[in-house]
């Protein structure tokens, strides 16, 4: 019972996940995001060692089908697990097993892809990557949330959402954005005030770790 979006920015070149679930924690488990590189998701039975192999594969020159051939290939249990990839050019592939439950489903557009199962309606997981396109002006972090949003609006889940989480890498190891809501009654709805409420320390948080002297100066 999962709904997520990887995406890429390609004005800025930052890769990005959004995902929200009905179970604890779904930030630990499902999206992996690796700057310059690209994103994976790995849900339904997750396997999050898939999500680290599938941005080594990317990292190795694979593109995002090339990855993704790769990790069903090798995958133990393959059959149960949900996969997306997105590549450094903003090339996209998905996979969904045979023991993925329904209503589930996948979305390609530009710079994106979506997938979800266990759903309420064969509508959220499209609405997720037409909201992804809408503002490609927009900060990468804004879109995958806006996606999020516009996959529950068009039903979600069948239970209600428990956790959600945010995540953005741009030009450093360390995430750009790393927002996480692990348990909440409405996490979407709190992970959209976490999003308000760090997007005036990004760029200070970013300089306290490439440039203390600068960071404390003023």
């Amino acid at each position: 019972m999962t709904f997520s979006i990887i995406g890429r920015c390609a004005r800025t070149g930052q890769f990005g996940a959004a995902v929200a679930t009905s179970s604890i924690a779904v930030g630990a488990r499902v999206p992996f995001v690796r700057a310059k590189v690209g994103a994976v998701l790995t849900q339904h039975v997750t396997d999050p060692r898939l999500g680290q192999r599938g941005l080594d594969l990317l990292a190795s020159g694979c593109g995002a089908q090339q990855a993704r051939d790769a990790l069903v290939a090798s995958g133990t249990g393959i059959e149960w697990r949900q996969l997306a990839v997105i590549d450094a050019a903003g090339g996209t592939a998905a996979y969904s097993g045979g023991k993925v439950m329904p209503e589930l489903g996948e979305a390609h557009g530009r710079d994106c892809v979506a997938v979800g199962n266990i759903l309420a309606d064969a509508k959220v997981v499209p609405a997720m990557t037409a909201a992804f396109e809408a503002h490609p002006e927009g900060h990468l972090a804004e879109r995958l949330l806006t996606a999020i949003e516009a996959g529950l609006a068009a039903g979600g889940e069948p239970v209600p959402v428990r956790s959600a989480v945010l995540e953005v890498a741009h030009e450093y190891a360390f995430p750009l954005v790393d927002l996480r809501v692990d348990a909440a009654d409405q996490p979407i709805a709190a992970l959209r005030a976490l999003w308000r409420e760090y997007i005036p320390w990004i760029e200070a948080f970013v300089l306290r770790a490439i440039d203390p002297d600068r960071a404390n100066s003023g």
